[in-house]
């Protein structure tokens, strides 16, 4: 047996045994997982300076504090999430218990991306391990100094968390991109395995003109440029008149030297590209294209500075792929209306972003379009709401996760129905033969739902009433 099966096995038998159901084991676990983020915190951003150039202060910010926070969050309502959910009953089912149990599903792979390597690995650990699975995980090899610390740390601190490459799961989980998806979806179905997919996509950008260009273009600044461009979420293009263009290039220009001063490259708080390969691929999608803003590059340090480009063809080069790098293409529409075909054109994005004002605006490309988001007048910061599934739609993924989300996506919602063995009259309906007359209380009796809170409610109403007439003469 090889070392991965062997790895799967002991999972699957620390499943079997009932182990990881406990809530008490459970709680012990998360927080075992916020200790080994808060001792190793000096580890894991050494691994995360040296696989994407990001600072002390960056790995804090975008990997590990939303981290904690969904950790801590997941101690605080693991009783209220593992509770039973009462359904509403029909007249047939009234006197019985009616309602969902969550239980774990097994054993979960989780394979994580490499462009966040700590928050989108271990974010759905979170929800494996509060919803009572085995968990076996396997970081990018891509991220190779954080999968590192990641697997000779992590084992410390955790009881069954593994690292593995394929063998029979109960659910997988999949952070990347949508061809590696698909490989990993077909590999799934021959179990019939249900999967995860956080994929990604170009997620488009509307700015409004009559909307505030100055504050609109810092805040797609940042999300842009964030982490090297190397965020699923981060604005691929921008969709706007060609009046407001030019504005909106000298914007973005002086928001990347306030951000990054004059020299980029030198500056602590912008990264690099993953590696060689990732730098080539970017640099390459540029061709054909007019930069307005940077365009400055350095393989050896696998550097390429915040770019714009302008006057962009929506079937050039650079609109072909997600560009997951630091390249911003601008496009121009004559409105709103052709910005919403544009995008209604192209594979579902992960999320579609709109700046305006118009809250009519806003609403309509809400209706018109589909994404796994929508973000009006920000960029990034709905996937710091924990209350808010995060995922796409189509090509952009199936199934979410994050807070009570990630533990539903790896429970299954078990139906559950206890009767009495009595009241057996109740049920002679349901018997042959079927009269018409029996048919007529069946219809009644299955179709007639009754919301037992609000029968509660009326029966304390009608009792407190005939009180109030037994006292009054």
């Amino acid at each position: 047996m090889s070392r991965e099966q062997m790895v799967v096995d002991g999972a699957r038998k620390s499943f079997q045994t009932g182990k990881t159901k406990p809530l008490d084991y459970r709680t012990h676990q998360l927080k075992s997982l916020l200790r080994f983020i808060t001792e190793r915190r000096k580890d894991i951003a050494d691994a995360v300076k040296r696989d994407l150039g990001k600072s002390e202060h960056g790995t804090e910010l975008f990997e590990t504090l939303g981290l904690e926070g969904e950790i801590k969050l997941a101690i605080e309502k693991l009783a209220e999430w593992a509770a039973p959910r009462p359904v509403e009953k029909n007249l047939l089912t009234i006197l019985d218990d009616v309602y969902i149990q969550p239980e774990p599903l097994g054993v979960v792979l989780i394979i994580g991306a490499w462009n966040y390597p700590w928050a989108v690995t271990l974010q759905p650990l979170v929800g494996a391990i509060a919803a009572g699975n085995a968990a076996v995980i396997k970081p990018s090899e891509v991220s190779s100094h954080s999968a590192k610390v990641m697997e000779e740390f992590l084992p410390q601190y955790l009881d069954k968390v593994m690292y593995m490459d394929k063998e029979l799961f109960d659910h997988i989980f999949y952070t990347g991109n949508s061809t590696v998806g698909k490989l990993v979806m077909e590999a799934a179905a021959r179990h019939l395995t249900p999967v995860t997919l956080e994929l990604g996509g170009k997620s488009p950008c509307y700015i409004d003109k009559n909307c505030d260009i100055t504050v609109a273009c810092r805040r797609i600044t940042w999300g842009k440029f964030v982490n090297c461009g190397q965020t699923c979420i981060a604005p691929d293009y921008i969709l706007c008149e060609p009046c407001i263009q030019s504005r909106v290039v000298k914007e973005i220009e002086k928001n990347i030297k306030e951000f990054y001063t004059d020299n980029p490259k030198t500056f602590e708080d912008y990264g690099r590209i993953i590696n060689q390969q990732h730098f080539k691929r970017v640099m390459a999608l540029m061709d054909g294209s007019t930069v307005a803003v940077g365009g400055d590059s350095d393989e050896s340090q696998c550097y390429i500075a915040p770019t714009v480009l302008k006057d962009v063809a929506g079937d050039s080069k650079v609109m072909k792929e997600e560009i997951f790098g630091p390249l911003l293409p601008i496009i121009t529409v004559s409105s709103v209306d052709e910005a919403i075909q544009f995008i209604k054109e192209r594979e579902k994005p992960l999320v579609v972003y709109v700046f305006s004002h118009d809250k009519k605006l806003i609403k309509r490309v809400i209706a018109e379009t589909s994404s796994g988001a929508l973000l009006a007048n920000d960029c990034l910061v709905h996937y710091t709401v924990s209350a808010l599934p995060f995922g796409g739609v189509g090509n952009s993924g199936m199934g979410c996760y994050h807070g009570q989300h990630s533990f539903d996506q790896v429970s299954h919602m078990r139906s559950c129905l206890i009767k009495q063995l009595k009241m057996e009259g109740v049920n002679s309906m349901r018997y042959p033969p079927h009269t018409a007359r029996k048919l007529g209380w069946a219809r009644f009796l299955l179709l007639k739902s009754v919301n037992v809170s609000r029968l509660r409610r009326v029966v304390l109403l009608a009792l407190l009433a005939g009180m109030a007439a037994f006292v009054v003469p």
